[in-house]
């Protein structure tokens, strides 16, 4: 292997592979990535056994070659390296990289060492709008456990409807819901199309959320048996499928919620985030007492003392308290662009629902548990 490429473009793609490759792994050569050389580019492999990553650069190839690279060194060289073209040469069982007067070689493995992973779909029967599915990754990937022994819910569920698309993630305490209007898939009017539900592991929504910002469009999508497939511009994000039934979730959405008040986010967000600093480490609890025109939020640790901070509301219904874990409402209010938030409660020990009040283009929806008082 011979080649010589821009430093910007290899940069991107190895930047984009960090979140792929396991560091901290039993299997040594997942720490590495699967570079291939051939006519006028570069592709690049990254994969954990769950989710893989696949790329391609521009290159002056001088002589074709694959081999298997230490990913994590081979970025923090390129980074450090001038703005200047990039020379990449395999040299005795390593790999040269140069730019400029600086010189370096890193050791490689035998390419036949690295797992084999799917090359990508043939077709791509489903084409998803990239805001729209970008809303939906940024508003419901924090909800997701990453350590249940109930594996389902180290995903979310995706659901692609003839004429609307959504993603829902719940860690048994607390549901995000959002949903997103679709055209039909080509050829199919919104009565035929099927409804596609399968489940996406929490670190394939991380890396769709970072692909998603490069500015692409349209997302193409394709499953197969075992695998999913998403299409962003040169790239594809290779992901297993969680095979398991994941929750009701329309049973856990109340409907009988008869209470509501208004907030102004950005006020509601700053009382909760002083009011918790003195909240109890662990459960992270705070309290809001609703009475007739205001909200109080509270918190007391008996070791390090309270906090109180009364918020002016339109409110004229009975007084109670209910409790709230603080993460989890902030949680909800970063996601979240609008200037108004919506509560919406029936008592001090039902699900309670905080939606954006005027968000355009989407539907959000997060249930969030009271805590015990």
């Amino acid at each position: 292997m011979e080649l010589v490429l821009r430093k910007t473009d290899l940069l991107r793609e190895l930047q984009l592979m960090q979140g792929i490759v396991e560091r901290k792994t039993t299997i040594p050569v997942l720490a590495n990535l699967l570079m291939e050389a051939d006519a006028n580019e570069i592709r690049l492999l990254a994969t954990d056994l769950e989710v893989g990553l696949r790329s391609r650069c521009e290159a002056s190839v001088a002589r074709p070659g694959t081999v298997i690279i230490p990913a994590k060194k081979l970025f923090e060289i390129v980074r450090s390296l001038p703005e200047t073209d990039v020379r990449i040469e395999e040299d005795r069982g390593g790999v040269k990289i140069a730019a400029d007067r600086f010189d370096s070689r890193l050791a490689t493995q035998a390419a036949e060492e690295f797992p084999q992973v799917p090359t990508g779909a043939e077709e791509y029967p489903e084409t998803l709008a990239a805001a729209g599915l970008r809303q939906m990754v940024k508003k419901t990937q924090f909800a997701i456990t990453g350590e249940d022994t109930r594996y389902f819910l180290n995903g979310g569920l995706l659901v692609l409807g003839p004429d609307a698309m959504l993603l829902v993630a719940t860690d048994g305490h607390r549901l995000a819901h959002v949903k997103v209007p679709r055209e039909a898939p080509a050829g199919k009017a919104g009565g035929e199309a099927e409804e596609l539900r399968v489940i996406l592991p929490k670190k394939t929504l991380s890396e769709l959320d970072k692909l998603l910002g490069e500015g692409d469009e349209v997302v193409q999508f394709a499953r197969t048996e075992n695998h999913l497939f998403f299409k962003v511009g040169e790239r594809v994000l290779i992901s297993r499928v969680i095979d398991g039934q994941f929750p009701a979730f329309e049973r856990v959405i109340p409907r009988t919620n008869d209470k509501k008040i208004d907030f102004e986010r950005d006020k509601l967000t700053s009382a909760i985030r002083r009011v918790s600093l003195l909240s109890n480490e662990r459960s992270r609890a705070v309290k809001l007492q609703i009475e007739a025109g205001q909200v109080e939020v509270t918190s007391s640790s008996p070791e390090v003392g309270d906090a109180r901070e009364l918020l002016m509301v339109e409110y004229a219904g009975p007084a109670l308290q209910v409790c709230f874990n603080a993460q989890y409402m902030l949680d909800f209010l970063t996601a979240v662009e609008t200037e108004q938030v919506v509560l919406e409660f029936k008592d001090e020990v039902s699900q309670a629902v905080m939606r954006p009040v005027g968000a355009e283009g989407y539907d959000y929806l997060y249930v969030i548990m009271p805590m015990r008082i």
